[in-house]
């Protein structure tokens, strides 16, 4: 038996050495990590737990009998996050460049089995060159068996993709299918066709990171979620998601005790926001008066600026806001915030994380490009996540709210739990200039002096119909706060919600718009 085990314990460490040195010298030289330095810096020190990792394909021919390396080119198991049980698979480019075959992608299912069964969350490090084309269809057929579990995990477990590497073809759409995508700059890229296939079919040429790098996911197609410019900090911002997520979906975000009152006033509030609708400002340095400790993090920060994004802590409770961004194209909605939001409200509502909604919208965005490539439906996709959103909902007009943008918003009509506005909110059809043009409209023509009438008429309409009140007797918003009060009505709101219990009606599930 001692002969065994040193025999087993040799075998380790071969295994945990990984391939020769070539292969470690030539991944550096990429200015990438091996796969155990990825994991180490993912999960707690000490607290890795492999599973088979003793695992070879079975394949003949092309060679490959003769190369039959252990795990196969994928290493799977769980650690802790911040003691919290987490599991992951991560390729080794190392090994066939971390292409999947019948093995390796048996040891990915056995993995989103196990997290799935456990109620823990699953991370992907992704670094792996696609289908082991040795392999044949049994390659493809792996990937069918990730993508079906991607789905069936969908909102019941948090599953986040890191992307170390390259990441080509059909297997781009396991990432696409979770939560969050984390990308690194110049040495990860997703593409469905590469480079040298589009030249051949369209005759553009273009570089791997021009047409799927990280800030091109990040900033144009909305398909990356975060992107970093190295492992390290990449790695380090998963580890603070993970702390704001819940293990699954039958469980509530950690909360944490914190420092910050939660009757802090926050007095620069008031002269922040400026009366005038038409005046920009940060949405964002409202969110850090807000929020505890003034520390967020802004999911999507680089793609579709025009709404923000955010997962923080009110009262060291998890929330997640979302906010029209006035500083960017007046904080409109179009196609992108609209994907952006319903998407952001849609992970919100699966995981128990309250939301809370800050307004001030202009409207949607008008122009024939934005009609032909299907506002309608595209909007529809976030009023359908708020409508069919369950958890407690707190939404709070800052300033102007506009149209059919501020029903999309989370009003109270579409079942916003509290609603809430500071003094100087505006709530109407739109705005006053433009409402006075329509219905006055022959008024100002058959005056001596349009222009007077015309501003005679815009403020006979706001003072009947825009005033700040106009919406508090209605019952449409809840109360007008003062700003300065906003952190504590709004921890004392969702304190009040924390236990809400909503049910949709029996059905197998929606058909929300495409």
């Amino acid at each position: 038996m001692r002969d065994r085990v040193a025999e087993l314990a040799a075998l380790r460490r071969s295994v945990l050495d990984g391939p020769d040195e070539r292969a470690t010298a030539a991944q550096r030289a990429k200015g990438k990590l091996t796969v155990r330095e990825r994991i180490d810096l993912l999960l707690d020190e000490g607290s890795f737990t492999e599973v088979e990792p003793f695992r070879r394909h079975r394949s003949t021919g092309f060679g490959m009998e003769a190369k039959r390396p252990y795990t196969d080119g994928v290493v799977t198991g769980w650690g802790t996050v911040n003691g919290r049980t987490v599991f992951v698979y991560a390729h080794d480019f190392r090994i066939f460049g971390g292409a999947l075959g019948e093995a390796h992608a048996a040891k990915i299912h056995k993995i989103m089995d196990m997290a799935m069964a456990a109620g823990a969350p699953l991370v992907s490090l992704n670094d792996g060159a696609g289908a082991r084309i040795q392999e044949g269809v049994s390659a493809l057929a792996g990937y069918g068996g990730i993508f079906q579990r991607n789905t069936r995990a969908s909102g019941v477990i948090p599953q986040i993709s890191v992307m170390l590497g390259p990441c080509a073809g059909g297997a781009a759409y396991s990432p696409a299918l979770t939560d969050f995508v984390f990308m690194v700059r110049e040495t990860s890229q997703m593409f469905i066709t590469g480079p040298d296939v589009v030249k051949a079919v369209t005759g553009e040429e273009i570089s791997q990171n021009g047409l799927g790098g990280a800030d091109v996911h990040s900033s144009t197609s909305g398909v990356a979620h975060f992107a970093h410019a190295d492992e390290q900090s990449c790695l380090e911002d998963v580890r603070y998601l993970l702390s704001l997520l819940p293990q699954n979906n039958r469980e509530h975000p950690p909360s944490v005790p914190v420092d910050d009152p939660p009757d802090r006033r926050c007095d620069a509030l008031t002269d922040l926001v400026p009366l005038d609708g038409g005046t920009p400002y940060d949405m964002r340095r409202v969110i850090e008066e807000i929020v505890d400790d003034g520390e967020y993090v802004e999911v999507h920060e680089r793609w579709a600026g025009n709404l923000l994004c955010v997962l923080t802590r009110l009262g060291g409770q998890v929330v997640g806001i979302v906010a029209n961004q006035p500083q960017s194209m007046a904080g409109v909605l179009d196609i992108d915030t609209s994907e952006k939001g319903a998407r952001f409200v849609q992970m919100c509502d699966a995981f128990n994380i309250p939301l809370v909604t800050l307004l001030d919208v202009p409207g949607f965005l008008p122009g024939v490009d934005q009609e032909h490539n299907g506002i309608i439906r595209r909007g529809a996709k976030l009023l359908y996540a708020y409508c069919n959103a369950t958890v407690p909902r707190v939404s709070l007009i800052l300033r102007k709210a506009y149209g059919g943008a501020y029903i999309v918003m989370d009003s109270r009509s579409i079942g916003a739990d509290l609603t809430f506005a500071w003094p100087g909110n505006e709530i109407a059809v739109m705005g006053a200039e433009g409402a006075a043009n329509v219905i006055f409209r022959r008024q100002i023509a058959r005056s001596d002096d349009p222009d007077a009438t015309r501003a005679e008429m815009v403020e006979a309409y706001r003072a009947e119909l825009m005033h700040p009140f106009y919406a508090a007797e209605r019952g449409l918003v809840d109360d007008v706060i003062d700003p300065a009060a906003t952190r504590e009505v709004l921890i004392r709101s969702l304190t009040m919600l924390a236990d809400k219990h909503a049910e949709l009606p029996s059905r197998k599930h929606g058909n929300p718009p495409q």
